[in-house]
C-alpha cells in the first residue's frame, strides 16, 4: 500500500466536517496540523484543499504538481448523519503524488522522483516524531 496509514490519538473529527466532502471522510485537524507541520520544514503549502476522498496539501507547481494527500481509511459503513468512529479507531492515511502535466510531458521529460522521496522521507520524521501517532505501515 502506498503512503503511510497510522492511528492517533491526536486528531478530532469535527462536527460536520464530512458535510465538507463525504459522508465518513474525515480529517481537517489532521490536514491543519500537517500543513503546519510541512511549513516547519521549509514547505511552502497552498491552502488546504478539499476534495471528495480528503485533503489536499499542495507543496508545488512548477515544474510539476507535488502534494500531499490525507484522509480517514473508510470502515465501509460511515452514512453522513451518524455518529463517527472514537479517533483512537480511526486508520488515517498520508501520501505523496507527483502530477507531471500533459503540455510539460510533452515538451521535456521531468523526474519527479528525487522530489517524492525527500517529500516521503519529511513527511515520515513529522509522523514517526509525533507521540500521539502510531504507525500501522509504512511505504
Amino acid at each position: 500500500m502506498d503512503g503511510y496509514w497510522f492511528k492517533s490519538s491526536k486528531f478530532e473529527i469535527e462536527p460536520g466536517e464530512d458535510d465538507e466532502i463525504n459522508p465518513g471522510v474525515y480529517g481537517r485537524q489532521l490536514a491543519r496540523w500537517l500543513k503546519q507541520r510541512l511549513e516547519e520544514k521549509h514547505y511552502i503549502v497552498e491552502d488546504i484543499i478539499n476534495e471528495d476522498w480528503g485533503r489536499c496539501l499542495m507543496v508545488n507547481r512548477d515544474p510539476f504538481w507535488l502534494w500531499v494527500g490525507c484522509a480517514n481509511m473508510s470502515n465501509g459503513l460511515a452514512v453522513q448523519g451518524h455518529n463517527p468512529p472514537p479517533k483512537e479507531e480511526i486508520v488515517w492515511r498520508c501520501f505523496v503524488v507527483a502530477e507531471v502535466p500533459h503540455f510539460i510531458r510533452f515538451l521535456r521529460k521531468v523526474d519527479t522522483a528525487p522530489a517524492i522521496s525527500r517529500l516521503y522521507s519529511d513527511l515520515g520524521e513529522i509522523l514517526r516524531s509525533e507521540p500521539a501517532v502510531t504507525l500501522v505501515e509504512e511505504p
